[in-house]
C-alpha cells in the first residue's frame, strides 16, 4: 500500500530539515505542479527539480530556513503549517499538498507577507 498524503508530507519535511531542497524532487510525480508565492508556478518533475536546486542557493544566500509546526491530512490531501526563519524575523505560512501513490501531485504554498 502506498503512503498517504500525510505520510508523504511528513517525509517531505524530514528531507527538508537537512536543507537540501533538490533531494525533495524524488517525492514529486512526473506531472506534478508546484506553486510558490515568490518564484511562481512549476509544472512537471524536471521544472520542479530545477526550482529545488535554485532553492538550495537562494535559501543559503538569504540565510533562511523553514521549520514545520504542524502536519495533518489524510490519504490524498495534507497540509503543513510552517515558519520561514530569516535574519529579519519569522514569516508564517502553510502548504497544501495533494498526493497519489506516495508522490506529490500538487503543492501550493501560502504565506503572510
Amino acid at each position: 500500500m502506498a503512503r498517504s498524503a500525510k505520510n508523504t508530507i511528513e517525509e517531505f519535511w524530514r528531507i527538508q530539515d537537512h536543507r537540501d531542497y533538490s533531494a525533495l524532487t524524488d517525492l514529486f510525480a512526473l506531472n506534478a505542479v508546484l506553486e510558490d508565492p515568490f518564484f511562481g508556478t512549476f509544472r512537471g518533475k524536471e521544472a520542479i527539480g530545477q526550482f529545488m536546486t535554485k532553492m538550495n542557493h537562494e535559501m543559503h544566500a538569504q540565510q533562511t530556513h523553514f521549520e514545520v509546526l504542524e502536519i495533518d491530512g489524510g490519504d490524498e490531501t495534507a497540509w503543513a503549517q510552517w515558519v520561514a526563519v530569516t535574519p529579519q524575523g519569522r514569516i508564517d505560512g502553510c502548504g497544501l499538498y495533494r498526493a497519489k501513490n506516495g508522490e506529490i501531485t500538487s503543492y501550493t504554498d501560502y504565506m503572510n507577507a
